[in-house]
């Protein structure tokens, strides 16, 4: 009796073996297709865009082996109280293999050239850190969107990422949550012009900013904090000279948020601050970011305990 069991068992076992590999086999005969699909669209899409024209002060600047890193002091609303906190911004350009859809390690006709602005927050609520990170990545060939962005938070409750992939006239969106009411999620958005790439926008040419009303899609560390719709919403752009800067400022009409940033009137155009302010329950919320130090340097080679002495001059 036990032996037909497990005979019985076997042989069910071996035809849902077999099930699961026919339909691996074709679910990858179907993506490869897809992927091909999705390329071409992508191409031609993209020999539709403007050429993107970097000045030789912006290629000096940028192609000259080194990132740049800015220190900021944060001050971060969450849970309806100011945090006092650090902020890193890290610039680089770099290649980015539109294939794989992260930074080519070997030249390709599939590479584009991109400047890539990771940012990190980091801060204290009580007893618990917070730790925030967001990486966007930007064309330097065309006038064009970001094609991939990705952001994490962490702390003490569980931890949440995101990202979205530019496809055409669309984002590719991947969640994943601690939430029960989040958990994991795939979904597509209107490609529009989106929150996080506009730091990196700024480095380019701030006289060159869009505004009046536009479409855009929120930074996605707001997105997570809040738990708000990921979705293109209505604002309105203005862009000012100041006596020390330039300011771009954008209002959510539909989320009652402003962000703003602060720049150098010449080129680098550095970030010399940044503001969030928002409706947080029926309380106002204000996050700023003002700017530290800078250093021009090759971190990536900088792995050795001698350097731990440039955390000290970003004041890290």
């Amino acid at each position: 009796m036990t032996n037909s069991i497990f005979t019985i068992r076997l042989k069910t076992m071996n035809k849902f073996l077999y099930i699961a590999i026919a339909l691996i086999i074709t679910s990858c005969n179907s993506k490869t297709s897809s992927t091909n699909t999705d390329h071409s669209t992508d191409n031609n899409r993209l020999e539709s865009l403007e050429d993107l024209t970097l000045t030789q002060d912006f290629k000096d600047y940028w192609y000259s082996g080194k990132a740049e890193i800015s220190s900021y002091e944060l001050s971060q609303s969450r849970y309806g109280e100011m945090r006092d906190g650090k902020s890193v911004m890290i610039f680089v350009t770099e290649p980015f293999n539109t294939v794989d859809e992260v930074k080519a390690d070997n030249p390709s006709d599939d590479n584009r050239p991109v400047m890539k602005l990771n940012v990190t927050r980091n801060f204290n609520t009580g007893i618990y850190p917070y730790s925030i990170m967001s990486s966007t990545f930007l064309p330097l060939d065309k006038k064009d969107n970001a094609i991939k962005i990705s952001s994490s938070i962490q702390e003490w409750c569980g931890h949440t990422y995101m990202q979205l992939n530019q496809y055409d006239k669309v984002y590719d969106v991947s969640l994943f949550s601690y939430f029960q009411s989040e958990q994991e999620d795939y979904f597509e958005v209107e490609h529009v012009m989106t929150e996080n790439q506009i730091p990196v926008q700024l480095r380019i040419d701030p006289t060159s900013m869009p505004t009046g009303d536009l479409k855009l899609i929120p930074s996605l560390e707001y997105l997570r904090l809040k738990h708000v719709e990921t979705k293109p919403y209505e604002a309105t752009a203005s862009f000012r000279e100041i006596e020390d800067g330039y300011l771009y400022s954008v209002r959510y009409k539909d989320l009652d948020r402003i962000i703003a940033f602060k720049t150098q009137k010449e080129a680098p155009y550095k970030i010399l601050s940044w503001m969030e302010r928002y409706n947080d329950n029926g309380q106002p919320a204000v996050s700023t970011g003002t700017l530290i130090k800078t250093l021009n340097t090759p971190y990536w080679s900088q792995k050795g305990s001698e350097y731990q002495v440039l955390r000290d001059s970003l004041q890290l």
